[in-house]
Order: structure tokens, then sequence, then C-alpha cells
């Protein structure tokens, strides 16, 4: 039987289906991973992001396909995580775009939706990667712009993007030398055929076909899960708490009495709802209107959707100046006076408790403190913060900064120097789209900074950015030694573009290393790396692999300083103890005796180091 439309219920089908295969195959898709760590996280990322999609999908069902794919494509644009998540978002909002308000489409029209959707994800990268989730979304577009002027069967241009779709997978490692190195097709791209399995399930299931379509990459490379034991995903570092010192929060340094505009208030308006959702919606007037007793506004308008956030003093009249636009939902209203009063209780006990245990802090906790700006003196004496005047609590700063850290002992450095939100996150459990913009949101500066530090968050950051109507700038840091350098640049008195060039500057002169443990079988550039062992990763390659946690150590750090370095700062991670640590500093300090060393505990999960020279 011939299907030739497919509906908003048909869509929704088969977007449900793409998205259970999806999280099906999480684990495999992240055994793809190029390097063998432990914490490989395409598979999380795409799952993440495609969960986000479905429970937007799921709370505005209808028979049009065009609002079917709007409302996939606002729940992917704010749960999007890793690049992976934000690639796949513009795939979905170009296909969004094409089929508008259609109430259903044919073959033509859904290959043209394909295509725009692939448009939209190659804007959106800067230097867009051959071999990549990119590469397998063109090839089966262009091909089902090819084959839709063939056939008016929907069921049989799908299997055709799919087959189209894992032939293109096939040939990634090709395009991608690395790839081929590892004997691994691109994750990305496999995550995309498994939705795409998916959307044919559901279509054949419809017409009472039985089809068992295997994924795509056990088919062509059965080796690879025959030998392939991933790891599940390490959980999320828990969000480090800011330390109990001047330096370390600045909620500190208010009077709680003094937060004028205390409720934070977060709604949506649902423009297709209401008395009087026919009202004409005048972003500008609107914002004005909440101005007038409100701060940190924030107002996206999407079509029929309008998220609105604000802190004021008067909730009752927000509410009624967003009324006449539609019905109102998901409204969350928190007391920050009573948030900061909480606070503050926080901090003073942990205030007391290292105030109280001062005297026994070991010598070898304590190094050049100075150098990275911390008030260690503050601690210890109890010096008190300054407090700001009723007046001024509610100003804005000039700057705020945000940061991606892993591990609270690097949150808390990031917290000490500058940052003023640290989200949690790293290779494991990368940042929605949303999460930032939420951090973005929460911060009363004139411009804000973002440190992605990690490569796979920046594309997230970036949207981030984007969707704001706020200053932002996405500092592209991708580790943390390279978060640690840009924020150790940032001047206060400096101007914003003072500051993101000498921030882009300072990061760039960093080499960073760390070590981890492989979790399978393989060789890269001539290294063989036995599952179990350890390996040191220069910047993006593997540089060294031993079963010996020392020498793996020594063989990255003299990569590193190959072409010189006089500071070398080593962040000790969760699985690091003091016999070994101690070992390979003493080691470093007799091989390379014009460099200064540093060592402070980062808390980092899955790398016992991380390692930064300047």
């Amino acid at each position: 039987m011939t299907k030739r439309f497919i509906n908003g219920s048909d869509f929704m089908g088969m977007v449900l289906s793409g998205a259970e295969n999806l999280q099906n195959n999480v684990e495999r898709i992240n055994a793809l991973n190029v390097f063998p760590v432990p914490d490989g996280d395409t598979g999380t990322n795409m799952n993440l992001t495609m969960t986000s999609g479905k429970r937007e999908l799921q709370s505005k069902p209808s028979p049009v396909v065009g609002k079917v794919a709007e409302a996939l494509s606002k729940g992917l644009l704010m749960g999007a995580r890793g690049n992976s998540g934000v690639i796949l978002s513009q795939l979905f909002r170009g296909f969004s775009k094409s089929v508008g308000q259609l109430e259903q489409i044919d073959t033509n029209q859904f290959a043209a939706a394909l295509q725009n959707g692939v448009d939209m994800a190659y804007k959106a990268v800067v230097k867009p990667v051959e071999g990549t989730i990119l590469t397998v979304a063109k090839d089966a577009a262009k091909h089902a712009v090819f084959y839709a002027k063939r056939t008016s069967d929907m069921t049989e241009l799908m299997t055709e993007v799919l087959e189209k779709a894992n032939e293109s997978l096939a040939r990634t490692p090709d395009l991608l030398p690395v790839l081929k190195q590892v004997g691994v097709v691109d994750s990305g791209g496999q995550g995309l055929v498994c939705i795409y399995e998916g959307f044919l399930r559901a279509m054949n299931e419809e017409q009472g076909i039985s089809a068992d379509h295997s994924i795509g990459t056990e088919a062509a490379f059965p080796e690879l899960f025959k030998a392939a034991n991933p790891l599940a995903p390490a959980a999320a570092a828990p969000a480090p708490k800011r330390p109990a010192h001047a330096n370390a929060s600045a909620q500190a340094r208010l009077e709680t009495e003094g937060i004028e505009f205390l409720y934070d208030m977060e709604f949506f308006i649902n423009r297709k709802l209401g008395d009087r959702s026919k009202l004409r919606f005048d972003e500008a007037l609107f914002k004005g209107m909440l101005s007038r007793d409100g701060d940190s506004i924030l107002v996206i308008a999407d079509d029929d959707i309008i998220k609105v956030h604000v802190h004021s003093r008067k909730p009752g009249d927000v509410l009624n100046y967003a009324l006449p636009y539609g019905e109102l939902t998901d409204i969350h209203i928190l007391n920050m006076r009573e948030q900061h009063r909480d606070l503050l209780h926080e901090e003073m006990a942990e205030l007391s408790n290292k105030a109280a245990s001062s005297d026994t802090l070991p010598e070898t906790a304590i190094v050049e403190e100075a150098a990275l700006g911390l008030a260690v003196s503050e601690v210890l004496t109890g010096t008190q913060a300054t407090s700001l005047s009723a007046e001024q609590a509610h100003e804005w700063a000039p700057f705020g900064i945000i940061a991606v850290a892993m591990g609270e002992g690097i949150g808390s450095i990031f917290l000490d120097n500058n940052v003023d939100v640290v989200l949690s996150g790293g290779q494991s459990m990368n940042p929605s789209t949303e999460d930032f913009v939420n951090a973005i949101e929460s911060l009363a500066a004139e411009h804000i900074f973002l440190l992605p530090n990690n490569g796979n968050i920046i594309l997230a950051a970036q949207q981030a950015a984007e969707l704001s109507d706020r200053n932002v700038t996405v500092i592209g840091t991708k580790t943390i030694p390279q978060g640690l350098a840009a924020v150790l640049a940032f001047k206060e008195e400096s101007t914003a573009e003072e500051n993101t060039e000498a921030m882009n500057t300072a990061f760039k002169h960093v080499r960073s290393g760390q070590v981890t443990n492989a979790v399978r079988n393989t060789e890269i550039d001539d290294i063989t790396i036995q599952e179990g062992d350890y390996i040191g990763i220069m910047e993006k390659s593997i540089v060294a692999s031993s079963a010996s946690l020392q020498e793996t150590c020594q063989a990255l750090l003299t990569r590193m300083l190959e072409d010189g370095g006089e500071l070398v700062t080593i962040l000790t991670g969760e699985q690091a103890n003091a016999a070994e640590t101690a070992d390979f500093i003493a080691w470093a300090k007799e091989t390379f005796d014009d460099a200064e060393f540093e060592v402070h505990a980062g808390g980092q999960p899955l790398y016992p180091y991380l390692i930064a020279v300047e």
C-alpha cells in the first residue's frame, strides 16, 4: 500500500520511534569515540537532546505536521548538548522552517525539508568537517531530493534515505583519516542513522510491515562491537559550592534587604490559548512594562510561545501584563531574599569550619596561592566581606563570567578568580543550550563571557549566546587549562573588547595535557593501546600509553615541554593519590629544573591528572 503523505500524527510517531532507537543504542554510539577514553559521549548528548525534543513534542500533539515539527525544533534547540546535539537541533530547525504550517507533506516536501535542515546545520558550524554527521545528513538529503522526483511513496523514499545514510556513514572513515585509523565510523553520523532507522520502522509498522534494520555500524564493523565493552557515562560532577571568603562569593557582598527586585520569575505565554490571545505582541512595549518594577529581563518570542524571565518587585503586575497575550504556563516564582539568606547561612558555616581547621592544613596543600589570586589570608583570618548599599545592590556589574568545570576543586579555583557561575560538566555530561541561557539570565552584568572549556561544548555556548538578547562573548576555550589561563587574563578595569582580546591571546599560549584510562584496545599514531592502560593526551593527540601511571605522566610531560615552558600547573583528580603525585612531581622538578611547578586539587573524575604548560 502506497503512503503518499505524512501528517502530524505520522511524523510524531516517526520521531518517537527514532528517539527510542537512538536511546537503545546510546552505549554503542559512545563506543565509537575516536579516543578510547571512558567518557565518549556523542550518544549521550544526542539522546539528551532528542529527549528534550520528544518531551516538547509530546506536550503539543497535533495532526498538523508543521506544528509537530515546530514543537520538536523548540525542544531540540533548548535541550541541545554537545556539538552533535547542536547540529541535530539545527537539522530539525531547518526541517521545521521548511514545512512551515503545512498539514501534511509529500515526498518532494519531505526531501526539501531535509535539505533545508542540512543547509541550516552547515551555516551553524564555523568550520564544517566532512566525515561527520554533517556529511551523512547532506548525502541522505541530496539523495532524497533526487529520488523524490521518482516516487510518491513516502515509505519508499524513507527506505532510500536510510540506505544512503548508511552508505555515507560507511564512507566517513575515508573522509576523516583518524576514523579509519582506529577502525570506527563517525559517532554523530551513527546517531543520525539510528534516528532514521526509527523513522522507517514507524512507517513500516503503520502499514503492517515487519522490518528489522540492523544498526549501520554493527553491520559495517562487527568486530568493533565484539570487542567493545564501553563504560556507562559517568555522573556529572556535583556543582561546586562557592568558598566562603570575600573573593569567592559576590552574593556575600550584598545585604539581603538590598535585593530590590526580589521575585525571580519565569514563565511561558502560549499565544494560541486565552481569551485575548489574538492581541498583537509588541515585544518592546512588553519589555518596557516589565522594566517599570523589574530588571534582568529576558523575553524570547518564538511564534506561538513566548518565554519570559524577570526579577520584579510586583509579580502580580508582571502576570497581569502577560495575560492579554495568551495563557500562562510553567510559572515559577522564587523569593531571592530567601535564597540569599540560605546562601549566607551556608557560607558562614563553611567559613567557621575552615577557620577552625586552618592550623591543620598540610603545607603541601598551599601552593603559590597569590599567583592564582586566592584570598587564603581572608579565610584564615576571618576578614569580613564589604557589603554593598541598598542603592548599589540592584545595579548591574560591568562584567560577568560563566565557566564550565568538572570537579569541585577546579570549580572553586574558577570561582576564586572572577568567575560568577560554574556549570558542572565536561566530557561525560555537557551543559545544554538551556543551561547556558539560564546561567546568562541569572547574572546582572552588562557583558557576559562564556568559557566552555571543552571543544564539544562550544557550539552549545554559541547557540545560547545567539538566543540571548544580552551582550555575550564566547571565548573558545577547549580545555580546563585554557579556561584558567583566560580567566587569569581578565581585568575588571578593561573594556569588553580589551578583555576579549586578552583572554583569547592568553588561552592560545597554553599547552594542555590529560591522563586517563583506555576503555578498549586500539592503535593510534603507531601507539599500541591496551584496555585499562593509562594514556597521555596532548591537545587532541594521544602521545603516550603504558600500564604504568608514572611512565605515562613522564612521557606526556616530556612531550609537552619539548618546546620549553616556564610554568607547569598540575590538577589532581579523584583517582590521583598523594604518593603517586609526590613521585611524579619529584621526578619533574629534577628533570626540568628550569620550570616552576604548581599542584592543585582539581577533584575531576576520570582524569587523574590535567596538566598545563605556559
